[in-house]
Order: C-alpha cells, then structure tokens, then sequence
C-alpha cells in the first residue's frame, strides 16, 4: 500500500462519493471492472479516491447500453494506451447492435398497433384477435417468428 492509509477511502464512503451501492461495488470487484482493493488487517477494503472515476466512467457507460464486457474492454482501453479506432468499432458494433433493437421494437409495435386496432374492446373474450394472435389462431396477425 502505497499511499497513506487516511488517503485511502471504505467501501461505504466511496460507495456514497460514486452513488453506487456496495453490492455493486463488490460485484465490479468480481467481474473485474475495478481491481482488489487492499484490506486492512480486520478485513476492510480501502480504495484509492481514483476509483470514484473509474466508477463514474462505468455508470455512464452502463448508461449508455454498454454491457459488463464492453466496459471492461473500455476500461483496459483506458488502463493500457488503447487506441482510438479500437474505442470507435467499439461503440460502431454496439450502434448497430442499438439499431437492429430500435428496427425489432418498431416492429413489435405495427403488430401491436394493428392488433389492437382490429379489437372493438367489447363483448367477451371469444374472437378477440390480440388472443387469437398470441394463441396462434390468427395466421394474419403479422407477429414476427422467433
């Protein structure tokens, strides 16, 4: 340990500086997003106040759809002189990734919307075409095969 212990931060205290839970701070141990904090000799970690931002970059790169893997790989961009390209095809594939998402839920919503345009909302259940669509009795309803 480096740095002098009082410089050092307990999980609670960067947990409220970051604005993140405990859990999530020892699940980002787990998963490798931040590195094993040293421990005191009754078991306390202590962080160095720099992982605070690296907290921060996870959060807003979880924010913006970037899965667990992705950050780590941003995170070892970052650590060790990455190159630019590399962070750009990075976030092209999660772009496309983000497109094909968008063009799916549109779909789901013409079905939705043309299945719900064909039901009155009266009288019973029988014949209702959004049930008869999901039940598979209305070959016409237009649902995408998964």
């Amino acid at each position: 340990m480096n740095q002098k212990p009082e410089s050092l931060l307990t999980i609670g205290r960067i947990a409220k500086q970051a604005k993140v839970g405990t859990d999530t701070i020892r699940f980002y141990e787990r998963k490798g997003l931040l590195p094993k904090p040293p421990r005191t000799a009754k078991g306390y970690r202590l962080y160095r106040p720099a992982m605070i931002e690296r907290l921060n970059f996870s959060r807003r790169a979880k924010g913006l759809g970037f899965s667990l893997r992705e950050i780590i790989t941003l995170l070892d961009l970052q650590d060790h002189g990455g190159t630019k390209s590399a962070v750009k095809r990075l976030t092209d594939r999660k772009l496309d990734e983000i497109h094909a998402k968008i063009a799916d839920l549109e779909s789901i919503r013409d079905v939705l919307q043309r299945l719900n345009q064909r039901c009155s909302g009266r009288g019973s259940i029988a014949g209702c075409p959004i049930i008869d669509a999901l039940s598979e009795k209305d070959t016409n309803a237009g649902t995408k095969q998964s």
